[in-house]
């Protein structure tokens, strides 16, 4: 097996099987760090004798004929924004530089006691409020596939390091695309799902305890190699916990085997008035008649009648609102003015619902363009040789934020400058299992996830 390359469901099926033992996996991993993070700067706080103590343990527990779980003596990282016991989590932030949380996050506790072997965090945008991961503590990350271009943000680091073989998933958040974004950028699988699917309990230092207010948009997913993994991750971080009061108590299915030839597809090479790259146009139209070939129903898309720019408005000022009341101004937000805003939120969130009760998914870019120079935050972006707003770069997976809808990222080949091409899937709420399905049989006609030339 090419250890660090394999995927997590065949690295866990090589352990249970003791064709590998977890210190084996784990040690293959640490060498990859060791070789090209240097460059990469994707991973940072780095427990290599905590992990090599926890897989020697897995490796123990299945010598005495207990399987610990689905990950069992699998390693794995963690974008730097997860509670975790005995490890810093600093969201890059000065402040909170030696910040070590008193326990796991539900998240990060499923997944251990799945049997996972946490190596290691992964870096991010300072307080994860950008679309590139650079902060004042760890500095940039680079993209492996061009170093000198953006791994994208915030979950950069993440994207980056299952890009280089560093780990075999990782779990980001997403509030504006922030999954979804640096998976294509860096050629890899991110799945942000429904709101209120994931406990967003530990989801963020907190030091003081204070009230959770990012309570609307942001969602915790995997970035995986496939699509397969990204169920098997999915399955175990999502549903009621016992911590997150707003979780919705939805049964959380196994990906099913679907046919393409029974599948309703819209496509949408890009919405009014936002920008995108000819290159992912032409990738998108040539999946398009890809899967009209193999048997799907395929049209363009009729979207909903919503003006997308106020719903990224709307969306920031949602945003800009719950920030608000973590760090309360002189004058607070009037509760009105909060009623007003998830008022017309719920017309988005409603037409999007309509739209899909005539389609099983929704096929359309993930970003306007692909991975670009690393810049100052703000700094026009060149799409197609033409200056465009920074702050259009997650327009098209923010729109999902707002509606709330389930929407992964999946690599589509490459563009002229040889840089990955990402597409973005969106299905019907609380559909996640029947969109990564949608995605696995998509999966064939893309190529998937590619190793980058130098790894």
């Amino acid at each position: 097996m090419d250890l660090v390359f394999s995927s997590t469901v065949d690295l866990a099926a090589a352990i249970a099987a003791r064709k590998i033992s977890a210190v084996e996996a784990l040690d293959a991993h640490l060498a990859q760090i060791d070789r090209h993070n240097g460059a990469v700067n994707a991973v940072i706080s780095l427990d290599r004798d905590g992990a090599r103590e926890r897989a020697r343990k897995a490796d123990a527990a299945l010598a005495r004929g207990e399987a610990l779980g689905p990950l069992h003596g699998v390693p794995f990282t963690l974008k730097d924004m997860h509670e975790t016991s005995g490890m810093k989590t600093t969201v890059g932030f000065p402040p909170f530089a030696d910040y070590v949380a008193r326990h796991d996050s539900p998240v990060v506790a499923r997944l251990k006691a799945a049997g996972g072997v946490l190596m290691a965090k992964t870096n991010v945008a300072t307080m994860l409020s950008d679309w590139q991961s650079n902060n004042p503590l760890f500095g940039r990350t680079g993209n492996p596939w061009n170093l000198q271009r953006t791994a994208g943000g915030s979950s950069g680091g993440a994207a980056a390091a299952l890009c280089a073989g560093m780990t075999p998933f990782d779990v980001g958040t997403d509030m504006q695309d922030s999954i979804r974004l640096p998976a294509a950028f860096c050629g890899i699988y991110g799945l942000k799902p429904t709101e209120h699917r994931v406990s967003l309990a530990g989801a963020f230092p907190d030091p003081d305890g204070a009230a959770r207010s990012v309570r609307l948009m942001s969602c915790l997913g995997p970035l995986a190699r496939s699509v397969e993994d990204l169920s098997l991750i999915y399955q175990i971080i999502a549903g009621p916990d016992g911590s997150d009061t707003d979780l919705a108590p939805v049964p959380v299915g196994a990906m099913p085997k679907l046919d393409l030839e029974a599948l309703r597809i819209a496509v949408a090479p890009s919405f009014p008035g936002f920008p995108v790259a000819g290159d992912i146009s032409a990738a998108l139209e040539s999946l398009a008649r890809q899967l009209q070939s193999a048997g799907a129903i395929v049209e363009e898309a009729k979207l909903p009648r919503l003006d997308l720019h106020d719903d990224l408005e709307q969306g920031g000022a949602l945003i800009g609102m719950m920030m608000e009341a973590a760090q309360p101004p002189e004058q607070p937000t009037p509760v009105s003015r909060w009623f007003e805003a998830l008022a017309r939120r719920d017309k988005s969130i409603l037409a999007w619902d309509r739209f899909f009760e005539s389609w099983d998914a929704l096929l359309c870019p993930v970003a306007m363009t692909t991975a670009f120079p690393h810049c100052e935050p703000g700094t026009p972006v060149k799409v197609d040789g033409k200056e465009q707003s920074y702050w259009l770069l997650p327009a098209y997976g923010a729109v999902f934020n707002y509606s709330g809808h389930p929407a992964l990222s999946m690599p589509c080949g490459q563009d002229s400058d040889g840089l990955p091409i990402g597409l973005q899937l969106v299905g019907k709420r609380w559909s996640e299992s029947r969109l990564l399905g949608i995605a696995a049989a998509i999966e064939p006609l893309t190529g998937g996830f590619r190793r980058p030339p130098a790894y």
